[in-house]
């Protein structure tokens, strides 16, 4: 598990960006089965230490597609990403899968003090014990849905894009360029389409 909260809000949103518009209008999800699965935590073995042993089933896919939905309800008071929003799951009942998840991983509290800063307090699982999938991905959506960069968090809402961002800048609207310029054709061709 990663100490750092950049870290966890990299992980967590590279879990996030796992849903994404698949070219022709519709939905595509990258964790299509427990193999899918299996790889994205392969490509993340700084996150997971045991990521080169995890074989993932369908009790795991299920658990990390649960946890990815808290991202809907992050973004409020604005919408979520259409891809969230016809399987979102009750806040009471997504926090309770996710606060499970997170206990499942005891932690112990480390004290690190780097060179001219202060005293930090960081959280570790316990050493010699085993790392659960869904554990380390609830205590980083924890600890970026509890950290700052929360308040940055947007859904893009450009036509056909169901990811999720964080706003960089106070004038940035969608999660990239090609994003921007989807919307402002598509507002160019809606008022053409009302005045012609």
């Amino acid at each position: 598990m990663r100490d750092s909260t950049t870290g966890d809000a990299h992980l967590v949103l590279d879990l996030a960006l796992t849903v994404r518009h698949d070219g022709d209008g519709g939905v595509t999800d990258d964790l299509t089965g427990p193999a899918a699965l299996t790889a994205w935590v392969h490509a993340h073995p700084d996150a997971f230490p045991t990521a080169r042993r995890f074989v993932a089933d369908e009790d795991h896919l299920t658990a990390v597609r649960d946890l990815r939905t808290l991202f809907a309800h992050a973004v409020r008071p604005g919408r979520p990403s259409p891809a969230d929003a016809a399987r979102l799951l009750p806040l009471p009942e997504a926090l309770r899968r996710l606060n499970d998840a997170a206990a499942r991983t005891p932690t112990v509290p480390v004290l690190e003090w780097p060179d001219g800063h202060g005293p930090v307090a960081r959280r570790r699982p316990v050493p010699d014990r085993g790392h659960d999938l869904t554990a380390v991905l609830a205590q980083g959506a924890i600890a970026f849905l509890a950290g700052p960069d929360r308040e940055h968090l947007r859904a893009c809402h450009a036509p056909r894009c169901v990811r999720y961002f964080l706003k960089e800048h106070p004038r940035q609207e969608w999660c990239k360029p090609s994003c921007g310029n989807r919307a402002r054709v598509a507002r160019h061709h809606e008022r053409h389409r009302r005045t012609g």
